[in-house]
């Protein structure tokens, strides 16, 4: 019988890394799920998935960008929902790197951010976004 190899999947800086996951939790359940139960088990089976964004011979690794299900106006707002990650190939490890876009990640983690036309807004550039959202909305429905 032939065993595939298992990967470990590891962090590049742990406690932030979790910060961003608890945040993506609380403001965007699709993207979450679709991470935790089909994105990680498929890394840990040694797949690798996503779009590659580098290669490093000499130290047999890998690194990707892995888009994750989120709402088109989200995206328009703040960018996609990446999880960039790099694979150790002689170590057997995924070492997950970051999931972007870490800044409004990462206000969500430090206070409860406020929705606007279901999408959430920063509390520093609340103007901004919301702008940017209606201006987005009324382009939407014009066509």
């Amino acid at each position: 019988m032939i065993m595939k190899s298992r990967f470990i999947l590891d962090y590049l800086d742990e406690n932030n890394f979790k910060k961003l996951e608890r945040s993506l939790k609380k403001y965007n359940m699709v993207a979450y799920k679709k991470l935790m139960f089909d994105f990680y088990p498929r890394l840990r089976s040694g797949e690798a998935i996503g779009e590659l964004v580098s290669i490093n011979k000499h130290e047999q690794t890998e690194t990707y960008d892995l888009r994750l299900p989120t709402d088109s106006l989200f995206v328009k707002v703040y960018g996609e929902v990446k999880l960039n990650y790099t694979i150790y190939k002689n170590s057997n490890t995924v070492m997950l790197n970051n999931l972007e876009p870490k800044d409004i990640l990462l206000d969500g983690h430090k206070s409860e951010l406020t929705a606007y036309k279901g999408i959430m807004i920063s509390k520093a550039n609340a103007q901004k976004e919301m702008f940017k959202i209606d201006l987005l909305c009324r382009l939407d429905s014009r066509e």
